[in-house]
């Protein structure tokens, strides 16, 4: 047994806070199956301000649920400005110095689990592993660049992007194993042209997902009294999330329109989340004269597996782009599984689980008709509505942590 696991990924400190997330659950599950992992994450939290006081040190350290976080001492910043980018290169430098205390103090890793947002973890990850003279393996959740040429942030003949895709390339290359949150990962690199110098065989793939039990546990413990969303005169659509131009939730109020205008008087949607374009939106209602669209606003994150469940559809919604062939693994897809409803998705996927498992339905191009269809389609067929739920609910099992910490498990013994 590979025991000593360390997870190294920037933004773990809000898993802290939250003691949720994709590596504080992976965690969880190793230390039950006799591993010791330990998070090497930012003492700074991007997603909010209670950053961690490191008291001038280079890390501190505390433990939670067996769980050893390491807080290494980062530069504050708010936004996504040049701050943020120097922050990154900060938390990249200080790994080299704080592993080698650390591992003087606590004894070297086993293996090295390198995770992306951005790439310089991975970098940090791999030429730490190299001295350490252990495996590393690189976890990439977001492509950099290609998902910021996708969104055409970056154009991909620019010198940035050519340089940052030679970096992704000597990653892959170098990495002992690599895990991708995307089932179509060893189709990305084929597609890159880089077959010939990547090993295939090393690209695994373990999706993001959902922990059933604290899901089903929130549902009970924290419901929310809300008379829309129990008003029965209505099949609610549900969108929960972001309300900013990325999301293009006003794709959405077109759909609405239509389904408003073809006399469709049961379908209603009811928008949870904030974000800048909240009020525009909202004026756009009111200005077009958009009835069933109501904006709930911002709810606590504890609220949310309660609200999924008493959906009738639940609709996963984000600006499509060219990754979409390459599968999909959003954290909040997996919680839609485990809600028990139909789920309509507003665009169409490769490696596609809804259409795997038979839990919802994919408007095949994304745009207002379709999307519309799609939703009268989803509330016309009842039978078809509560099959599609039971549906969503039995594939959730397939993606709860215990299941994915297994796969996680045997790519670090085979590694």
């Amino acid at each position: 047994m590979k025991k000593n696991l360390w997870i190294w990924n920037h933004y773990a400190t809000n898993m802290y806070k939250d003691r949720a997330g994709r590596h504080y659950w992976f965690a969880e599950n190793l230390v039950r199956n006799g591993y010791n992992p330990t998070i090497f994450c930012a003492s700074t939290n991007h997603f909010s301000d209670e950053n961690i006081d490191t008291k001038g040190k280079k890390y501190i350290t505390d433990l939670q649920d067996g769980i050893s976080f390491v807080f290494v001492n980062t530069p504050n910043y708010k936004g996504n400005g040049k701050k943020r980018i120097y922050n990154m290169i900060s938390f990249y430098r200080k790994l080299f110095p704080v592993a080698k205390e650390y591992a003087k103090l606590n004894g070297k890793p086993d293996v090295i689990l390198a995770s992306s947002v951005h790439p310089l973890t991975l970098v940090a990850g791999i030429k730490n592993a190299k001295k350490f003279k252990i495996p590393c393996i690189c976890e990439v959740r977001d492509l950099w660049p290609e998902s910021i040429v996708a969104y055409g942030a970056l154009k991909r003949n620019s010198l940035v992007a050519k340089i940052l895709y030679q970096g992704e390339k000597w990653i892959y290359k170098k990495a002992d194993s690599i895990i991708m949150t995307w089932e179509g990962g060893r189709e990305y690199i084929v597609d890159q042209g880089w077959e010939k110098t990547i090993d295939l065989n090393k690209v695994n793939h373990i999706s993001n997902g959902v922990v059933i039990d604290s899901f089903d546990r929130n549902s009970e413990e924290n419901q929310v009294i809300d008379s829309d969303l129990d008003n029965e005169d209505y099949k609610n659509i549900v969108y929960a999330g972001s309300i900013r131009k990325v999301n293009n939730v006003g794709l959405l109020l077109d759909a609405a329109k239509i389904i408003q205008n073809q006399g469709s008087n049961q379908i209603r949607f009811l928008i949870y989340g904030s974000g800048d374009e909240s009020e525009m939106l909202k004026q756009r209602c009111e200005n077009e004269g958009i009835r069933n669209v109501i904006f709930k606003g911002r709810v606590e994150k504890k609220y949310i597996p309660y609200i999924l469940k008493k959906a009738y559809v639940n609709i996963l919604h984000n600006s499509s782009t060219s990754l979409d062939k390459y599968g999909q693994s959003q954290n909040k897809f997996f919680e839609y599984l485990a809600a028990g409803k139909c789920i309509v998705q507003t665009y169409s996927t490769g490696y596609s689980i809804c259409n795997r498992y038979n839990c919802g339905i994919c408007a095949p191009v994304q745009n207002p008709e379709e999307i519309a269809k799609a939703i009268i389609k989803a509330c016309e067929d009842e039978e078809m509505n509560k099959l599609m739920g039971e549906n969503a609910r039995q594939a959730a099992y397939d993606f709860d942590f215990k299941k994915l910490t297994d796969k996680l498990i045997d790519i670090i013994e085979n590694v």
